[in-house]
């Protein structure tokens, strides 16, 4: 069956009069209703000027400007072969990169896992309007307001540190929805790690796909695909991986090797610095970074979201934390440590459509 985004039903229209517009419910290839924010396109010179100017590359999607983005407005749940965001439920966990992607998918066209350049998009705006979410990020409660808790799945009490600590999607308060308000994005802080596709550090050089190509189904994001494309470090521009002069990260605090950003393991995102060697990051490549959420926008303010790495091999991005992270959760939270084949009880992932 054909997805259709503008089915009459009582439910569609009973959420999006509700938010006044900016929550739908979309239906899956199997006709499964999943709970969407709609994030309108937007400038990244709308955000901040260290951003450059132009349409923010989350809403370029094969070449095309898109004039909107639909975002599960909760974790995904696998539920019939399909991935829903859906209220109330358990997230979905232990799954592979590779497998969320595949689960997913099989939504339909035009449905795929969040993807990273997305998630910057989201965290961007939060950031802009002063409304970075808190979440599930000591054992159900919130580590920074203990009086915020969700509801969690093993029903021990909030705060306990034992059992299973996941809260039940968008169970929590609307200061842990990423614009503060109930019709925002929940559990973007905390709860479980999200895989992110698009992005990926290889040996250390930071990978993309162009723009949003991650939300295309044919997107080929296997290890070996020409889709991904390294960051010419003095011009900003998409390179094959591997070629000289591209945009690596260091696990040392400050340096002065070319085209490099420094930041220590396990400490803020904020604190990334470019290279004070003769060759620094471009201001191009920069303002690419920080678009996809890969360089701090700026030096503080950011929630002292933690920043890990390796830089040994291939490794996917995770996002926003989880349950036992504490106060190094948030929407600039980025761990780059892990393969693809890693699956836990604490990583998940989200549905996002877009056409």
């Amino acid at each position: 069956m054909a997805l259709t985004i503008s089915v009459p039903d009582t439910l569609r229209k009973s959420v999006e009069a509700a938010s006044k517009g900016k929550n739908t419910v979309l239906y899956t290839a199997k006709s499964q209703p999943c709970y969407m924010v709609v994030i309108p396109k937007f400038t990244v010179q709308s955000i901040d000027a260290s951003l450059g100017t132009g349409t923010h590359p989350a809403f370029i999607v094969g070449g095309v400007e898109k004039d909107a983005l639909f975002i599960g407005q909760h974790l995904g749940i696998s539920r019939n072969a399909e991935m829903l965001s859906l209220p109330g439920v358990d997230p979905g966990h232990s799954l592979t990169h590779d497998a969320f992607v595949s689960l997913a998918r099989a939504n339909g066209a035009g449905w795929h896992v969040m993807s990273n350049v997305e998630w910057a998009a989201v965290a961007l705006l939060a950031w802009k309007a002063g409304t970075q979410p808190r979440g599930n990020t000591n054992y159900g409660n919130s580590s920074d307001v203990t009086t915020e808790y969700g509801v969690r799945g093993d029903g021990i009490a909030p705060g306990t540190a034992s059992g299973n600590a996941r809260t039940q999607t968008g169970s929590g308060p609307t200061s842990w929805r990423h614009d503060n308000t109930p019709f925002g994005i929940s559990d973007l802080s905390g709860n479980v790690w999200e895989w992110t596709p698009g992005m990926r550090m290889n040996a250390g050089e930071i990978n993309i796909i162009t723009g949003n190509d991650a939300a295309i189904n044919a997107t080929d994001m296997a290890a070996g695909s020409a889709a991904w494309k390294a960051i010419d470090g003095a011009t900003g521009a998409l390179v094959a991986p591997g070629t000289a002069g591209t945009v690596k990260r260091s696990l040392s605090a400050s340096g002065t090797a070319d085209w490099t950003i420094y930041c220590g393991n396990g400490v803020a995102f904020s604190s990334a610095v470019n290279s004070t060697g003769a060759n620094p990051i471009g201001s191009a490549a920069l303002q690419l970074l920080k678009q996809h959420g890969l360089y701090p926008v700026a030096s503080s303010g950011l929630g002292g979201d933690g920043y890990w790495a390796d830089v040994t091999s291939e490794r996917l991005p995770l996002r926003g934390g989880a349950w036992y992270i504490g106060a190094s959760a948030g929407v600039f939270a980025l761990v780059l440590d892990y393969d693809r084949g890693v699956a836990d009880t604490s990583i998940g992932a989200r549905p996002a459509f877009v056409i």
